[in-house]
Order: C-alpha cells, then sequence, then structure tokens
C-alpha cells in the first residue's frame, strides 16, 4: 500500500491585508506538520483576497514574499506545499498565481490561473496564464488548478491525461454555489480517476461569504474528508494511491478516449 498523508489549509483571508495573511499562513504551517503530513495545501489569493483595485499596492512583486515564505518552510519542516494562490505582480501585470515546493524547499511548478472569473471582476484586473500545471511530489505525479478551473472538464482532463493521480484545488468558492463546488469536484474524481485535494477558504469579503466545504475525493466520487462548515482550521486525510490501480484497470478511460473526434 502506498499512503499518502493530506492536511488542508481552510483559511479565513483578511480582504486586502497581506500582513495578517502571510502571519496567519505562517502560523497554520507551523501547527499542521505536526501530524506529519506529506503535503499541505492552502486556499486561493490568500494573501490578499479579492481586493483587487489595490493590487498596485498590496501585490507580491514577482512572488518574491510569498516564494520566500513557503521555500523556508518547506524545507524547515521537509514537507511539500502545494501553496493555494496569491496575488503577483510581474513585469507590469496582475496575476493569480500558485506556487508549489517539494521538501527541500525547492519550487517545483508555477502556474497562473488560466480561466478568470468574471463575476468577481477577475477579468478586469488580472491577466491569464497560459501553461499546465503538472508536477511530481514524492515520485507521484499530479496536478493542479485553480477555483474557477474546474468548471471547464477539458482542462482537468488534458491535465490528467499522462497518469496524474491527484488534482490539487485551491479557491474561494462563494457560499451561495457551494453545492455546485461539491458536484463539481466529486465529478473531476471520477471523469479522471483520480483523487482530488481540494481547499476553499472561510470568512466574508465586502461581495462575498465563504464557508469552506474543503474536499478529499477518491477515485470514484466518494468524500474521504470535508472541512467544517465556516470554521478555520486544519483537516488532514491519508488514503490509499493503490486503489487507483482496481479503478482504473475495471474502466480505461483514458484508453478508450476516442480525441480525433472531440475537437
Amino acid at each position: 500500500m502506498k499512503k499518502f498523508k493530506v492536511s488542508l489549509l481552510q483559511l479565513d483571508v483578511k480582504f486586502g491585508d497581506p500582513e495578517a495573511n502571510y502571519s496567519n499562513v505562517e502560523k497554520y504551517i507551523e501547527e499542521a506538520v505536526q501530524d506529519k503530513p506529506d503535503v499541505l495545501v492552502l486556499p486561493e489569493m490568500w494573501n490578499t483576497g479579492y481586493d483587487l483595485e489595490r493590487l498596485e499596492t498590496i501585490a507580491d512583486k514577482d512572488g518574491q514574499r510569498t516564494k520566500a515564505l513557503l521555500t523556508r518552510l518547506a524545507k524547515h519542516f521537509a514537507v511539500n506545499i502545494v501553496g493555494g494562490s496569491v496575488a503577483t505582480k510581474e513585469d507590469g501585470k496582475f496575476y493569480n498565481t500558485s506556487y508549489i515546493f517539494d521538501r527541500k524547499g525547492q519550487l517545483i511548478s508555477q502556474y497562473q490561473k488560466v480561466h478568470l472569473f468574471g463575476l468577481m471582476s477577475e477579468d478586469d484586473f488580472i491577466s491569464a496564464g497560459s501553461t499546465l500545471n503538472q508536477f511530481i511530489i514524492d515520485g507521484i505525479k499530479a496536478a493542479g488548478v485553480i477555483c474557477y478551473d474546474i468548471r471547464f472538464p477539458e482542462w482537468e482532463r488534458k491535465l490528467m491525461s499522462t497518469g496524474q493521480q491527484i488534482l490539487f484545488v485551491s479557491a474561494q468558492w462563494p457560499t451561495k454555489r457551494i453545492e455546485q463546488w461539491k458536484m463539481l469536484l466529486c465529478a473531476r474524481a471520477i471523469e479522471n480517476q483520480s483523487f482530488v485535494v481540494a481547499v476553499n477558504r472561510v470568512g466574508n469579503a465586502p461581495k462575498d461569504s465563504f464557508n469552506g466545504h474543503s474536499l478529499v475525493i477518491d477515485p470514484l466520487g466518494k468524500i474521504l474528508e470535508e472541512g467544517a462548515t465556516d470554521i478555520e482550521g486544519i483537516f488532514t486525510c491519508e488514503f490509499d494511491l493503490d486503489d487507483l490501480k482496481a479503478v482504473r484497470g475495471n474502466i480505461p478511460v483514458f484508453d478508450d478516449r476516442r480525441p480525433d473526434l472531440y475537437f
């Protein structure tokens, strides 16, 4: 059996307050590692929230502060970190950026959110990325997406089509659409025959509220762990990656695809 333990950091994000948010993330990481997880997962835009109108002054320039913090903590605690995402400023543009670190504190992948969410005016302030977020942690092939990305199954299929076993999702998914969050994530797990590890924030922003329900889902769509509603905290789950063999062997959806007919 190949056991893998994940810790989901379901955090409140203080609107437009990077100082408070960086301090809170460091505190929770230091607490989470006491349970000896293989990987820590953070929510979306945890450094600023969606305070988009002030990105010029509060976005992380070239991701320097975020990378310095997470590489230090990953190396010190010898833990993999899927760093959620943060608001960054690069070459005069703003991005919703994810950083992934291995146990040595090395940056092994970075990703700028591809699908921007108009209902939160993201596309008015932030530039879209165009690259895949695929990486290997502890010998396990994985991929990562951010929030609205999960509404585009063709994107996840492309990410997961080369043997990825875990899909990591970081989000700020509002309370009023939380049932769709669960259904979409279960569907992504089933159709890609993979584990899904998804972290959503809690707390309030000027225009939205967020109620967690961070999830770990197995390849058959069964919810293995669900973060409590409205509670900031750490939710840890261990699962067996060998379970993928039986699921993928019984129904070989990747082998049976007909991509020549799809586009």
